[in-house]
C-alpha cells in the first residue's frame, strides 16, 4: 500500500474525473460548482505530489514501467499548477461566450492526468498510453467554441495532424520493440549497443511525433492555425502545459533508453533547435494575429528548449527545465493581458487592437512593456536569465554554432517584440476596453508580471530547486 501513495496523485486525479462526470449529469446548473470542484482538486494533487514524492530521489513501480523521481515531481507540480492557473483565467471569459459547462474542466483535468502519466512512464506504451489520454482532452478544447467555424477547423486540423504524428511515433515505438525485445527503457538501455544503427529508424520516428507535441519545425504546421481558432483560455493551455510533459519525455526518452546512442540523435535535436529558433524568429515577422504571433514566437522559445537538451549534460537539461518554467511565467502574463482586451463582451486579438493602448490603460501598457521585454530577453528580466542559462550549457560544451544561431534569432525576434511595443506606446488610441475584470485575472497578471520583473533579485531559488536533477 506504501507504493500506492506513490501513484496517489494520479489515482485521486482519476476518481476525481469519474466522480465530476456523475455529479455533472445527474446535477442541473452546477458548471460552476465543478469548476471550483476542479480547482480544488488540482490544489490538492499538488499537494499530495509534494508530501509524498518530491523527496524521493529514484522508485520504480509496475515492473519497472513507471518512473517516481525528482525531476518526474518537480514537472508534474508545474503541470498541475499550470492548469490551476488557466482554470481560475478561464472563468469570464467562458461565460462571455456561454461555455461555462461541466466538460471545460473535465476535459483539463483528463488532459491532465494524461501528462502526469507521461511524465512518471518509464516504458515505451505506458507514455503511449499518457500520450493518448491527453491528446484526446486536447482536440476536443481546441474545437470547444462550436459556433465558431475557427474553432471547429482548429481541432480538425489539430486532430488529422495529431493523428498523423501519434501513427509514426507508434510505428518508431514498434521498431524498437522489434530490435531490443522490450518496451522498458532501462532494458532497452541495456540490451542496445551504438553499432545498431536500425535503430536510429525507431529513434527518428519517435522523435518526429514528439517533435509534433512540442510544435518543433518542421512539424509546427498545425500550432498558428489551432493557436488562432481555439478560445483563447485553451491557446493558453496548448502553449504551457503540454510543453511540460513533452520536454520530460524527451528527457527521459533521450537520457535513459538512448544514452549510448548519442551520436545517432544530437544532430536531429540540434536541427529541430535551430530550425525552431531560426523559422520562430523570422516567421512571426508578418503576423497580425496576436495569437498567431504566439504561436510562431512559441516554437521559437522551444528551439531553445531543445538547445539544451542537445548538449547532452545535466547543465543543459537542468537549464531546459528552468527556460520551460520561466515561459510560463510569461505566457500565463501575456495571456492574461490578451484577455483583458474586452469591450461589450467582445475580445480583440489583433496586434492594432494594441494600438495607443499606454493613453487609456497605462498599467495593463506597462505590464506588456516588461512581458515583450522579458519575451525578448532582455536584461534583468526572467527572459534574460532563461536564455543566459541555455546559452551557458551549450558553450560549456563548446557548441558555439548552435550557441551563434540561438543569439542571432533573439536579435531577430526582439524586432517584433519591439514592434509591439511601439504600436502600443507610439500609435493612435483607440476606444477605451473595458474595466471591470475578475479578480482572478488581475491577480495572475499582477504576480506573474511582479516575477518576471524583480527574478533577478532571488535566481538561486529555482537553480536550487532544478539543480537537484541529475539524469546522466
Amino acid at each position: 500500500m506504501g507504493n500506492l501513495n506513490l501513484i496517489l496523485p494520479e489515482i485521486f486525479i482519476s476518481l476525481s474525473i469519474m466522480f465530476l462526470l456523475i455529479f455533472g449529469v445527474f446535477k442541473k446548473d452546477c458548471s460552476k460548482l465543478i469548476f471550483n470542484l476542479s480547482l480544488f482538486i488540482l490544489l490538492i494533487a499538488t499537494i499530495i505530489t509534494f508530501n509524498e514524492t518530491f523527496s524521493i530521489s529514484r522508485i520504480t513501480m509496475f515492473n519497472e514501467s513507471v518512473i517516481i523521481d525528482y525531476m518526474s515531481s518537480f514537472m508534474k507540480i508545474i503541470t498541475l499548477i499550470g492548469g490551476f492557473l488557466v482554470l481560475i483565467i478561464s472563468t469570464s471569459y467562458l461565460k462571455t461566450f456561454k461555455l461555462l459547462n461541466i466538460e471545460y474542466p473535465i476535459l483539463i483535468l483528463s488532459s491532465i492526468l494524461g501528462m502526469m502519466i507521461m511524465i512518471s512512464s518509464n516504458d515505451l506504451i505506458v507514455f503511449y498510453m499518457g500520450l493518448e489520454l491527453q491528446s484526446l482532452g486536447l482536440y476536443v478544447l481546441a474545437t470547444y467554441n462550436r459556433d465558431q467555424l475557427k474553432s471547429s477547423e482548429a481541432g480538425l486540423k489539430y486532430f488529422v495532424l495529431s493523428a498523423l504524428s501519434s501513427g509514426l511515433l507508434l510505428y518508431g515505438c514498434s521498431l524498437i520493440y522489434g530490435f531490443s525485445g522490450s518496451t522498458n527503457f532501462n532494458v532497452i538501455a541495456n540490451q542496445l549497443n551504438s553499432n545498431e544503427y536500425a535503430l536510429t529508424f525507431g529513434i527518428v520516428f519517435i522523435l518526429v511525433g514528439l517533435a509534433f507535441k512540442i510544435s518543433a519545425v518542421p512539424f509546427h504546421m498545425w500550432a498558428p492555425d489551432v493557436y488562432e481558432g481555439s478560445p483563447t483560455t485553451v491557446t493558453l493551455f496548448f502553449t504551457m502545459v503540454p510543453k511540460i510533459a513533452a520536454l520530460t519525455v524527451f528527457i527521459r526518452f533521450l537520457y535513459v533508453p538512448f544514452l549510448n546512442l548519442l551520436d545517432q540523435w544530437q544532430m536531429i535535436i540540434i536541427f529541430l533547435s535551430i530550425a525552431s529558433m531560426l523559422f520562430g524568429a523570422i516567421a512571426a515577422i508578418g503576423q497580425t494575429n496576436l495569437k498567431r504571433l504566439i504561436a510562431y514566437s512559441s516554437i521559437g522559445h522551444i528551439g531553445y528548449t531543445l538547445a539544451g537538451l542537445a548538449t547532452a549534460s545535466n547543465e543543459g537539461i537542468q537549464s531546459s527545465i528552468i527556460y520551460i518554467s520561466i515561459y510560463i511565467v510569461m505566457n500565463l502574463a501575456l495571456f492574461s493581458c490578451l484577455l483583458m482586451l474586452r469591450r461589450k463582451d467582445q475580445y480583440f486579438e489583433d496586434i492594432d487592437d494594441l494600438s495607443g493602448l499606454s493613453r487609456n490603460h497605462p498599467l495593463l501598457s506597462l505590464c506588456l512593456l516588461v512581458i515583450l521585454f522579458s519575451l525578448a530577453g532582455i536584461p534583468p528580466l526572467a527572459g534574460f536569465f532563461a536564455k543566459f542559462y541555455i546559452f551557458k550549457s551549450v558553450l560549456e560544451q563548446s557548441m558555439f554554432f548552435l550557441a551563434i544561431v540561438g543569439l542571432l534569432s533573439t536579435v531577430v525576434a526582439a524586432f517584433y517584440y519591439l514592434r509591439i511595443i511601439k504600436i502600443i506606446y507610439f500609435d493612435k488610441e483607440k476606444e477605451k476596453y473595458d474595466n471591470d475584470h475578475s479578480l482572478s485575472l488581475k491577480l495572475s497578471l499582477t504576480v506573474s508580471t511582479i516575477l518576471i520583473l524583480l527574478y533577478f533579485i532571488f535566481p538561486s531559488q529555482l537553480i536550487e530547486v532544478v539543480s537537484r536533477i541529475s539524469i546522466i
